[in-house]
């Protein structure tokens, strides 16, 4: 039975469960996560050879940490392991002349677009061109981007063996993205190629015996208990 004393738990979220939807013409997508009271969502996106995006705005911010392939906009290509950040306002277009998978982490929405003009573009980010910065527990981080109007920050964080994080508690939302070894909390084992969220509450503790390295996105805070 649950009650008003009961912690909020993060919840494993296994990508392969979930099945595709088609999307635009050579796109389709898995959706994995979305809060509406927020508009936020996050989705897996394949891209065919040669898919095409025509030119759009986006109303809201949008992240793309890319697994496979490669992605082609106005700012540049980005290559597996590269995060394209699209702030509120950036207009693009997008192809990917091979095919790519991609994970999306989108705050609000988007529309088409006629021109550029002076709208923002997409940043990309190569995170193997950073230096890791250790800290006080031990973990090691690259900070990638962050926002703090809309009080987010994503960054790729290493755990080394049998590192963690004592039990700390959610003050907004976070999204990882395990991209080596596996991440274990209460709720269990988050292997590669999946995900965990962390609503905002979550009181956890987060623990690698033989060390994980994830992609995360962090709106909000967090407080020791």
């Amino acid at each position: 039975m649950t009650t008003s004393q009961d912690p909020i738990r993060s919840r494993p979220i296994q990508i392969n469960q979930i099945p595709w939807v088609e999307g635009a013409p050579g796109m389709r997508t898995r959706p994995i996560w979305e809060d509406p009271a927020t508009d936020r969502k996050a989705h897996i996106v394949e891209f065919e050879p040669g898919a095409h995006m025509p030119l759009h705005r986006h109303a809201g911010h949008e992240l793309i940490y890319l697994i496979e392939g490669s992605l082609t906009d106005e700012s540049g290509t980005i290559r597996p392991g590269n995060v394209a950040y699209r702030p509120d306002g950036c207009v693009h277009s997008n192809t990917s002349p091979n095919g790519a998978l991609a994970l999306a982490i989108i705050a609000g929405g988007n529309e088409p677009a006629t021109e550029i003009g002076d709208a923002p573009g997409s940043q990309i980010f190569v995170p193997e061109d950073l230096s890791w910065v250790k800290t006080p527990r031990g973990t090691f981080t690259k900070r990638i981007v962050a926002n703090e109007a809309a009080d987010w920050a994503a960054a790729i964080n290493r755990f080394p063996s049998c590192a963690g994080i004592p039990l700390h508690r959610h003050h907004g939302d976070e999204l990882i993205f395990v991209i080596e070894g596996a991440s274990v909390d209460e709720a269990g084992p988050i292997t590669p190629g999946n995900m965990s969220y962390r609503p905002n509450g979550t009181e956890h503790s987060v623990k690698t015996e033989l060390g994980a390295t994830v992609f995360g996105v962090v709106w909000g805070s967090t407080e020791p208990l």
